[in-house]
């Protein structure tokens, strides 16, 4: 009879599968964030008899220094939480990251996400990340103090620069920019470089199949400070963080802001802020230049996406959970957190603010997305960059010697 049980407990031992996943949504802190994960774990485990999800949850920097140590003793969890491009690579050089190809490939993934955003988490063409969430970069504007001078969202850059002009002459701060943040001003230039030169010349520049003295990418540096001397920017942008720029837009001090949706939030469920303000919100996508670039190309990147380790024991089952919960994730995140995911969602079904409709309607329609300069870049030369793009917002370099600095630290790595 003893036998009997061995035997039974054993086959079932062998058909039950546990599946460690780690994320870093705590309840208290993200809270739908974590309701939602749960939410898709109950659902995947009811689809999945004999699957368990072991799940832990750490804070974000909890998250970063437990995977760094558990990637030492080769135990990473078999699903878990990776950031792309510059933050992956050691993972994947290390081979602790499996190959994602045949997820992201599936009949289930294969259209599903947004354009840009898996190359985002691949090396060498092949994917290793699944991306969640995603952010693109857009001038948010007030309505109000556009209507007050008789102002439109312009369509080209010359129609920017009056705008940028009337406001000036009105004694209106026309951009509001904290650039003691850095990334802030690499938007601008990002942009420049984006509509001057097309959507590749910057990544090109980076990844050494181009170079940063490329005429369009000095174009851009030009037209950063051409900006700057038209009085473009709130007065100590250099030495402002980009809190304190947001607050500026937010109190409506400065007529236009440029940032990530990340910040959708505030112009439009955000209770904290005055409705009065969030109505007088709009966007517009960053102009073409001299009759150059596509509106549909944006600056932007994704957050966090799911990895699978490579030295599972449970490798098949990992990704199967992986991929189920990228298509769970979607709709649910956008309609009950507020997150832009990284997959297309059908924003007409679904019960939310119109300026949310447009923002995934123009993901759905970008035609590339590309990755914050500094994500790109290792963190040496990202630092180089981002103090080089301070440097040019203050008139203390010139184009020519902006674009050969950037040359100089990327051909130290090569």
């Amino acid at each position: 009879m003893a036998g009997c049980n061995d035997s039974d407990s054993s086959a079932d031992s062998e058909s039950d599968k546990t599946i460690k996943f780690m994320h870093l949504w705590p309840e208290g802190s993200s809270a739908e964030h974590n309701r939602i994960v749960d939410e898709i774990i109950e659902e995947y485990e009811s689809e999945n008899e004999g699957v368990t999800i072991d799940l832990e949850v750490l804070s974000n920097e909890q998250y970063k220094d437990k995977i760094q140590v558990l990637s030492t003793s080769d135990e990473l969890p078999d699903v878990g939480m990776t950031w792309a491009a510059g933050y992956m690579e050691p993972f994947v050089e290390g081979n602790k990251f499996a190959s994602l190809d045949d997820v992201a490939e599936s009949d289930e993934l294969q259209d599903a996400f947004v354009s840009g955003t898996t190359e985002a988490f691949s090396v060498d063409g092949t994917t290793y990340g699944l991306p969640l969430e995603l952010n693109i970069a857009t001038v948010f504007y007030n309505k109000s103090i556009f209507d007050e001078h008789g102002l439109e969202a312009p369509e080209t850059y010359e129609e920017f620069k009056n705008v940028v002009q009337t406001l000036d002459e009105n004694g209106v701060p026309p951009i509001a920019l904290g650039n003691a943040d850095r990334w802030t001003g690499s938007l601008w230039y990002m942009y420049f470089a984006d509509r001057i030169g097309g959507s590749d010349v910057l990544t090109s520049a980076i990844n050494r199949e181009g170079t940063f003295e490329d005429p369009a990418l000095v174009q851009a540096a030009e037209e950063v400070q051409n900006l700057v001397d038209m009085n473009a920017f709130n007065d100590g942008f250099n030495g402002l963080s980009d809190q304190e720029a947001k607050s500026m837009f937010m109190n409506a001090q400065t007529a236009m802001y440029l940032i990530a949706t990340w910040d959708l939030p505030n112009y439009t469920t955000n209770e904290e802020v005055p409705q009065e303000f969030r109505d007088s919100v709009g966007y517009f996508d960053f102009p073409t230049v001299e009759g150059n670039g596509d509106k549909d190309s944006y600056v932007g990147g994704p957050g966090v996406g799911l990895f699978v380790s490579e030295n599972s024991d449970v490798k098949e089952e990992a990704k199967d959970f992986a991929s189920f919960f990228a298509q769970q994730w979607g709709e649910k995140s956008v309609s009950e957190a507020g997150v832009i995911p990284a997959t297309k969602v059908d924003a007409e079904s679904l019960d939310l603010p119109q300026m949310y409709v447009d923002v995934l309607d123009d993901l759905n329609n970008a035609s590339n997305i590309t990755l914050f300069a500094d994500v790109q870049m290792s963190p040496d030369t990202a630092e180089v960059h981002l103090n080089q793009i301070q440097a040019l917002f203050g008139g203390e370099v010139s184009p020519e010697d902006f674009a050969k600095a950037h040359e100089e630290a990327l051909s130290q790595e090569e």
